[in-house]
């Protein structure tokens, strides 16, 4: 009568190890599989970040100069030689284009004289703010791979303060202080920035002091 047994020198034992072994192998690369798969969900992710920030510089840059440039127009505007109209140069039937529509030319010069048959308008719209009730870009230009629409509202004026020797006196020079009747012209220009490929998009807005041919001055 014989036995067999089970010897770590055996068949069955060696058997035993190759199926652990294809076991740990397979087991090693589902999990490098797993962190490939994380590594590159992570980085994906991380450009998508970078992106979306780059992006959003981009447009609030886009944003500001439109801004700035809604500040030169009020001067050109203000400016004596001018006598309040928009000159021909800053129209976008020119050559090279300027940043006002020439369709809207008339609304331009109505809404920095602070006229009240002014339309009320935003940049963009619908839907629009109560008491809004059109978007008629005073400004609209393309800046690399956006499209910027701005607009351009008189808020207020008020005559420029000075004491009683200096309104005497026009101590603040020909057409300036108090004295003479300069009046400061409150202003806010609002400008939205819209990538054309992607629709991201930023608003900045801004307040600013003018006087009649003069400059201006960054309030908010």
């Amino acid at each position: 009568m014989t036995h067999d047994s089970l010897s770590i020198h055996g068949p069955g034992f060696r058997e035993d190890e190759q199926g652990i072994a294809m076991l740990s192998i397979l087991m090693l690369m589902l999990m490098l599989t797993v962190l490939g798969i994380g590594a590159m969900t992570i980085t994906g992710l991380e450009n998508r970040v970078a992106g979306f920030a780059s992006s959003m510089e981009g447009s609030s840059a886009a944003a500001d100069s439109c801004v700035a440039t809604g500040v030169k127009v009020i001067q050109q505007v203000l400016d004596v030689s001018n006598g309040m109209s928009v000159p021909t140069a800053l129209l976008n039937n020119q050559i090279p284009p300027g940043p006002v529509p020439s369709g809207n030319k008339a609304q331009v010069e109505l809404e920095i004289s602070g006229d009240p048959t002014a339309l009320a308008d935003t940049p963009t719209g619908p839907p629009f703010p109560a008491g809004i009730v059109a978007a008629v870009p005073n400004l609209d230009v393309i800046v690399g791979a956006y499209r910027v629409v701005g607009d351009i509202d008189m808020l207020y004026k008020k005559p420029r303060a000075g004491s009683g020797q200096q309104f005497g006196a026009a101590y603040d020079g020909t057409a300036v202080g108090a004295g003479s009747g300069g009046i400061d012209y409150f202003y806010s220009v609002d400008c939205v920035a819209t990538n054309t490929a992607t629709g991201m998009s930023s608003r900045i807005s801004a307040i600013y002091s003018c006087l009649y041919n003069e400059g201006c001055t960054r309030k908010l």
